[in-house]
């Protein structure tokens, strides 16, 4: 439920304008909104060295604590910490140019420029040229080497010419001495290696104030919000004000802890204008607060004057969530992970995105259990593995193999034998799933419209979808008799159709008059149809990645079954095989699930439920600490 707001003013005298804010930031419940944006700033300097605690508390975070801890307060520690990062980021830079060039110097080998010039020293000079590899024979002189290949098909040649100039083939030339040997590149890249080893000690070091700069960056992140909100009230030179929303059930907690502390200050509460718009503050019911985690992980936020979805994303994603990841297997890991590493994960992700992988990890293996897939293993593998023919000898078998195949059958009523009958049960899953989902999108926006006749207008856009339903089972079903849909069956759903269409036409616009509501309504309308359909047939998505997360996983146990099978020592290569197969599926589900089970949330729910998610949140002034926590 998004939480009503009222627009509140404070004014209080001037002279007591930081113990008003000092009393409004300890309350923590008034959203401030500055009078004139432009000045609700805070200083440069402030908000700079915010910025380098937060870039050193970030480059600390992967840095294991080790040694005792530096004598620096936490400005110089985070100082340090990004001087340390500008060295390393020159350094790469400079072992990326030596490794290049080492790699360009291949054909001089290892000679260094001190061995040429103590030989150029005892009267001998080398000279180097670059000679076609075909005419090498044609080259004389007293001591002549290829010594390493060139580009285009030459070849560095060494040659020693005391008494005359040597003979040289036609295209033949010079090559003059690098300024640099490989050798001494090698050297000074062994010496850059040895500086990252130094910084990667000091690092660990300054680790151990990663805490004090964390806290130096609460602190000035408070004083911040204190200036700006200082800077973005009215002020004169008797009283000062300040604006701001706060939540309508809270606005006795404003008046009588002021007065409490000594301030005097006047209080005022209103309804938002019409061309207002207030911050958004969800309440979310206890089951439905592990939706949450996802919210914040996208930063989307409800209009004020939209529509809270949270109870239909909770039901719904980690449902598609399941279907798209399809393995009791995963599933078990999901929800095995994040029980075992319960605090570590509270700390880490935070009790909303702790609590959402445990219901999705539930749900999935729910769904594994139902379609019988178990880390890509199905009754079907159990059959080819026992050598029985069909599942008629796996149910009257026995042993191990024949039990396991029995219970993951009877268990498993979304599974058949036949693929392409499981495959379209999957489809029917699909649809259906979407075809609701969609249904109950207009029903809440019909809901929202309410007693207003424009609710007939979203009753009309539920008949829409549920005949289409019908029809497009009907476009599936065609290639499976067995799953026929009845002609009469389809003939209805175009009346509901067309009942529905109308009504969709008819009430969308109904403040108009009935010759311009027909008008305005069909021209509105013709787009929604064709995206209803498109939005029905996007459904099909959770069974098509759902399937093709089965097939990944299955041939990686193919592959590795293979590879093991081929000498009993093979087990060792075979099961990494399997483990990093699975591995990488598991990392690919997660990203279908944002990629697909989101977007169907996100996009085509919330566009049927007319939210756009042009919300910003809530956020009372408070302190720094507190708002974390």
């Amino acid at each position: 439920m998004i939480a009503k707001m009222l627009k509140t003013y404070v004014v209080a005298r001037a002279a007591d304008r930081e113990r008003l804010l000092e009393a409004l930031r300890d309350l923590g419940v008034l959203h401030l909104a500055p009078m004139d944006p432009a000045k609700a700033v805070a200083a440069d300097e402030t908000l700079a060295a915010i910025d380098r605690l937060r870039r050193a508390g970030q480059a600390l975070g992967s840095v294991g604590p080790t040694g005792e801890k530096p004598d620096l307060s936490a400005d110089q520690a985070a100082a340090e910490v990004l001087a340390i990062q500008r060295r390393a980021a020159e350094r790469r830079g400079r072992l990326a140019a030596i490794h290049q060039q080492i790699q360009q110097l291949a054909p001089w080998g290892d000679v260094t420029l001190d061995q040429l010039q103590a030989l150029r020293e005892a009267g001998v000079e080398v000279r180097f040229y670059a000679v076609a590899t075909d005419a090498l024979g044609e080259l004389s002189a007293e001591c002549a080497q290829a010594v390493g290949e060139l580009p285009g098909e030459r070849a560095l040649v060494a040659v020693v010419n005391r008494s005359a100039e040597p003979k040289l083939p036609d295209g033949a030339e010079p090559v003059e001495l690098p300024s640099r040997d490989r050798p001494a590149l090698r050297a000074e890249a062994a010496e850059i290696d040895e500086a990252f080893q130094a910084d990667e000690c000091r690092l660990a070091e300054l680790a151990r104030c990663a805490d004090d700069i964390e806290a130096r960056r609460l602190d000035l992140e408070d004083q911040a919000e204190m200036t700006a909100a200082a800077r973005g009230g009215l002020k004169d030179e008797t009283l000062y004000a300040v604006q701001g929303w706060i939540p309508a059930e809270q606005t006795g907690e404003l008046a009588g802890p002021l007065a409490e502390a000594g301030i005097q200050a006047g209080v005022r509460t209103l309804e938002p204008a019409e061309d207002e718009t207030p911050p958004t503050l969800v309440r979310y019911p206890r089951w439905v607060r592990p939706i949450k985690g996802l919210f914040d992980i996208l930063g989307t936020v409800p209009g004020y004057d939209e529509f809270d979805l949270s109870p239909f994303f909770m039901v719904a994603l980690p449902i598609f969530a399941a279907m798209i990841i399809g393995d009791a297997g995963y599933g078990l890991i999901f929800l095995a992970l994040p029980l075992l590493l319960y605090r570590k994960m509270l700390s880490a992700a935070g009790r909303a995105k702790t609590h959402l992988v445990i219901v999705v990890g539930a749900v999935t293996v729910l769904w594994g259990v139902l379609t019988a897939n178990y880390f890509g293993v199905t009754p079907t593998d159990l059959m080819a593995w026992g050598g029985f023919s069909s599942i008629d000898a796996l149910r009257g078998g026995s042993g191990l193999l024949a039990a396991t195949g029995n219970t993951m059958v009877s268990l498993g009523v979304l599974w058949d034998v036949d693929p392409d009958t499981a495959r379209f049960v999957l489809i029917k899953v699909s649809f259906f799933l979407g075809t609701i989902h969609l249904v109950l999108a207009h029903l809440r926006q019909a809901l929202g419209y309410a007693p207003n006749s424009k609710a007939l207008s979203e009753i009309g856009w539920c008949l829409v979808l549920l005949a289409m339903l019908a029809i497009v089972w009907k476009l599936f079903s065609l290639s499976l008799p067995a799953f026929a849909v009845p002609n009469w069956l389809v003939l209805s759903a175009l009346v509901v159709l067309a009942v529905g269409y109308v009504l969709a036409i008819l009430f969308a616009c109904p403040q108009y008059t009935w010759g311009k509501r027909i008008g305005v309504g069909f021209a509105s309308s013709l787009l929604p149809l064709i995206g209803t359909f498109g939005d029905t047939m996007s459904y099909i998505r959770l069974m098509a990645v759902g399937l093709a997360s089965y097939y990944i996983a299955a041939a990686f146990n193919g592959l590795g079954a293979m590879v093991a099978s081929g000498h009993a020592a093979l087990w060792i290569v075979g099961v990494p095989i399997i483990v990093i197969g699975h591995t990488l599926n598991i990392g690919l589900a997660l990203i279908a699930i944002f990629a697909h089970g989101v977007r169907l949330n996100m996009l085509e729910f919330s566009t049927n439920a007319g939210v756009q998610w042009a919300g910003y949140p809530y956020e009372p002034f408070a302190k720094k600490q507190i708002k974390e926590s």
